[in-house]
């Protein structure tokens, strides 16, 4: 089974938001996706060693696994395609919490390009096509995405830094998972 880039658009979800108990149907909703969209990104996941189902309907993503095919996989998986300067939804060093950290020039911060968009630059593909929507109404879905994007297509100083902070951010999620359930 190959996984698909909406495969981890669903794992990141999921890890950005661990005290939620998700359906399928809520999953999709929350990802304009179809609910069996989401479950046959399930299966690839735990197929692909991304994800676990101690038992049936329940799942979690492997985190260890998911930062490293993350950090070391996706740029070569599904890199991103940088296009024209448009308005659209910050991401990769335009976007927390990378923006604070970098010094970018105004205008260079790329963007997905989307009509609710408030800033405006050079164009990066997404992920998945759902993922500027998904993203706007989730900021620690955003936060890993915008990471995510830097580890595409950043330069090696910047995909070190969303490295790191990607590490932090899935770890502290996971934390959060933890201390939930307790």
């Amino acid at each position: 089974m190959d996984l698909k880039p909406q495969d981890l658009l669903v794992l990141l979800k999921v890890a950005a938001n661990p005290a939620q108990r998700w359906t399928y149907a809520a999953l999709g909703k929350a990802l304009v996706m179809s609910a069996s969209e989401t479950h046959a990104s399930v299966k690839r996941a735990v197929a692909s060693g991304l994800a676990i189902a101690p038992a049936r309907g329940e799942w979690s993503p492997v985190r260890p696994n998911l930062l490293e095919f993350v950090v070391h996989g996706v740029r070569y998986v599904w890199p991103a395609t940088v296009g024209p300067v448009k308005r659209g939804v910050p991401t990769s060093i335009g976007m927390e919490p990378l923006a604070s950290q970098l010094v970018v020039a105004p205008g260079d911060a790329p963007v997905w390009a989307h009509p609710a968009g408030k800033a405006k630059g050079p164009t990066l593909s997404p992920l998945y096509r759902t993922a500027p929507e998904a993203a706007l109404t989730d900021p620690a879905l955003h936060r890993l995405l915008a990471l995510l994007d830097a580890l595409r297509v950043g330069r090696s100083r910047e995909r070190a830094l969303a490295a790191k902070l990607m590490e932090s951010e899935l770890s502290q999620s996971g934390q959060e998972r933890a201390d939930a359930r307790q």
